[in-house]
């Protein structure tokens, strides 16, 4: 490969220790390179060509793998002859970046069923080393698994206890045990396609990124061990084709049905990766790199405009007061009240979460409806142990997580009671600007909710993730499932004036910082999915952290923030994924940039975080002047409305005003590019969305405008003294939306559809605001 640079001198490119000798037409980089700089890394790159038993489930019939001597190699397998060519650059931008590319063309013959694949063959690998893949694998989700049908739970007493080890449902992971040790994904299991590691031995980091197929068909990327596990390989394949088992829900056994490819004389097949070797002294310091290269290879599209903020709101006002309101007892239900986890939950799905947005942006009716709400809550809605009971049915019925399980039908997830708390607390505040009192029974229920959080906390030193509904006894311990609690238990403090409750939201923030997020390793939000790794629970904890730090000032908390932050951000998908041209989602020309992943068992992208605004990432950009949270943010708040189904643009299965909650770029249920028919949490976050972000943001000091509304907005002018600012609405709606000029970023925002400027945009109009510096 060549690059035309004039001679001026001779470097050497100090992490690969190679010499770039610069003549006077050309710089030639390659065979020396790979063979210098990959061997340093206790990498070598090499490739094979695998052929496929599909009546069995993809069995390898035959494998021929190459270990390149020079940059042209030749195979031949089943009668079919190919070269392969390796073209290998450095990124002169980035030390320790090349971009590997491999050409496989078939010369002669033909081969049935097959796949193409580069390698990267590691030595002096480690059981130690912190595998990620976005979204899908956390330390090699090489933790301790069990197989049970969805919905999983614990099944086994000598798993439950509050301090036995994590436990996951049947999902792709290293083996914690002896015996085959394999990831096989497909590149949509991944917010970004892609793998890293951290081995804590040497300090060094590795990431690969690649594109999400080099044929029609997703690529595969597998990650496997040797049986010491003092070797590993990481493979990129093209097509996918996982041998004989694929995932489905909660089931990493089931049978491989992907495709290999038919190849004829003349086909060819170019893969293609990014390689990053870098210093690394933690396991954050592998999220944070990530951060900085994620979109390397394939570029984030910001979503185009759809339903604006307020359009959108005022039809899911209208959906929750005719659809989700239960008028006989009074209250907002989670969906539409099919089974009981439809009907109430107190959190995570809805619940009190639901009523913050509509008593903030919601017309009388719904106000009252917010006020009935609370009246049948605490009439009923403590359980004898003081925290909410978890889940409800038919306005009188109240029970555990899973009412049908002999285990679960007791039992609380601490995560429901956090938000409810939280949630809760915020409305409180609400009451009192809007001037409605918060009655005393109200207030009563909350001293038992966060009490009974501080009584779990003193006698265990751990909140754990299910405590007994009747009891209060913590029955399953670990998890980040309470990461929203320390946050909770600020806003306790700050009400009630009791000091107490920050002392015991330290203890516990701390406590997570020290065990769980430190070591990437945070789960137990989720409360379908067991431990596995989760972006809710993650979410929660950025939170509390921010709650903190806006107490407290100390920027001990700030940097946890900026910590849990980046780790979040792997959850959000940074490209716009291509699904088949049959799916629904092909056909309704929906895009993936900023849908936010699940959890490692539930493998699909949503609309929203569960269940939240994203506020805390503004909070954080406002605190640090760091875009990369206001820029995400952005993305993911970009990314919800266009999922709302509308009379303008249905979607099937759905209603209007509807919007579920799985945007699926992977295989594990309802097929690659469709969804969940049914009403989901995803439009409480589009409330809360609404509700919580103005829909304009301006840093005056920087003169940066960052529109999360379904508006175009643009600095025209900028002189020492003032802004003028162009805002378009491109949508069909009318648009209510609010712009707020953040003067000083480190002043605290209450409410930003109270502080801001209200605007009101008629589709297709253009508005220039003027503002002073």
């Amino acid at each position: 490969m060549n690059q035309s640079l004039p001679f001026k001198y001779i470097t050497v490119y100090k992490n690969c220790f190679f010499f770039l000798f610069f003549y006077k037409a050309t710089l030639t980089i390659g065979f020396c390179q790979t063979h210098s700089v990959f061997p340093k890394n206790n990498t070598q790159l090499s490739a094979h060509i695998s052929q496929y038993d599909t009546s069995h489930f993809n069995q390898v019939v035959t494998r021929k793998k190459i270990i390149f001597k020079n940059d042209t190699a030749a195979i031949e397998i089943s009668g079919s002859i190919w070269t392969i060519i390796r073209k290998t650059t450095a990124i002169n931008t980035k030390p320790g970046c090349y971009e590997v590319r491999l050409v496989f063309r078939c010369k002669e013959g033909n081969l049935t069923s097959a796949s193409v694949s580069m390698d990267m063959d590691i030595d002096q690998w480690s059981v130690n080393n912190y595998v990620l893949m976005p979204a899908a694998v956390y330390n090699g989700n090489r933790v301790k698994s069990i197989k049970q049908p969805y919905l999983t739970f614990w099944a086994d007493a000598r798993d439950i206890g509050i301090d036995k080890p994590q436990l996951v449902s049947d999902i792709p992971r290293l083996n914690i045990n002896s015996g085959v040790s394999r990831i096989q994904q497909r590149s949509g299991d991944m917010s970004t396609p892609a793998i890293g590691y951290y081995n804590p031995t040497t300090k060094k980091g590795f990431w690969l990124l690649t594109q999400q197929a080099a044929v029609k068909e997703d690529n595969g990327i597998d990650l496997e061990e040797n049986n010491t596990r003092t070797k590993a390989s990481i493979t990129i394949s093209a097509p996918v084709v996982r041998e004989q088992f694929s995932y489905i829900i909660a089931d990493n056994t089931a049978p491989s049905k992907d495709k290999g490819i038919n190849f004829t004389k003349g086909d060819s097949v170019i893969l293609t990766a990014r390689l990053y070797f870098f210093d690394c002294n933690n396991v954050q310091g592998l999220f944070n790199y990530f951060a900085t290269i994620k979109n390397d290879v394939l570029p984030e599209k910001e979503a185009v405009a759809s339903v604006p903020f307020s359009a959108a709101f005022n039809m899911l006002e209208e959906k929750f007061n005719t659809q989700n309101f239960e008028p006989t007892f009074g209250y907002y239900s989670v969906g539409m009240r099919e089974n009981c986890f439809q009907d109430w939950q107190i959190g995570w799905t809805g619940g009190m979460i639901s009523t913050y947005p509509l008593l903030l942006n919601g017309t009388g009716i719904t106000r009252n409806n917010v006020i009935k709400n609370f009246d049948w809550l605490f009439a009923g809605g403590i359980s004898p142990s003081g925290y909410f009971w978890d889940t409800g049915e038919k306005g009188n019925q109240w029970f555990g997580i899973f009412p049908s399980s002999s285990v679960g039908k007791d039992l609380h997830l601490i995560r429901k009671s956090g938000d409810g708390l939280f949630y809760i607390l915020k409305q409180f505040a609400a009451f009192k600007k809007l001037g409605i009192a918060v009655k005393p029974e109200w207030e009563k229920g909350v001293k038992a909710v966060g009490d009974a959080f501080v009584r779990t906390w003193k006698q265990h030193h751990q909140l754990g993730q299910y405590v007994n509904n009747s009891t209060g006894e913590l029955i399953i311990g670990g998890s980040t499932s309470g990461g929203i609690v320390p946050g909770a238990l600020i806003l306790m403090a700050e009400y009630f004036r009791e000091p107490a409750y920050s002392v015991t939201a330290i203890e516990i923030a701390n406590d997570y910082n020290e065990k769980y997020i430190s070591k990437g390793v945070i789960y137990g939000g989720a409360g379908d999915a067991m431990q596995n790794y989760d972006s809710e629970s993650c979410y929660g904890l950025l939170e509390s952290y921010m709650v903190l730090y806006k107490q407290t000032g100390d920027k001990h908390w700030l940097q946890i923030a900026e910590n849990v932050a980046i780790q979040f951000s792997t959850w959000v998908s940074s490209y716009d994924y291509i699904f088949p041209d049959s799916s629904t989602l092909a056909k309704l020309g929906k895009k993936t940039t900023g849908i936010v992943f699940a959890n490692t068992q539930n493998k699909h992208g949503a609309p929203g975080i569960c269940t939240y605004s994203g506020k805390a990432l503004l909070s954080l950009y406002r605190a640090t002047g760091n875009n990369y949270y206001l820029h995400l943010l952005k993305l993911i708040s970009k990314a919800i409305p266009q999922y709302i189904a509308t009379k303008q643009s249905p979607i099937p299965g759905l209603q209007n005003s509807w919007i579920s909650e799985r945007v699926s770029t992977t295989d594990w249920l309802e097929g690659i590019g469709e969804i969940y028919p049914g009403s989901t949490w995803s439009e409480t976050a589009m409330m809360l969305t609404a509700t919580e972000l103005p829909g304009i943001y301006v840093d005056i000091k920087q003169a940066k405008v960052t529109c999360f509304d379904q508006l175009n907005a643009n600095i025209i002018t900028q002189t020492k003294n003032k802004l003028i600012i162009e805002i378009t609405n491109p949508t069909i709606y009318t648009a209510v939306t609010v712009l707020f000029a953040d003067k000083n970023r480190i002043n605290p925002v209450n409410m930003f559809h109270e502080e801001g400027i209200k605007l009101i945009l008629k589709s297709g109009e253009i508005k220039k605001i003027t503002l002073a510096r």
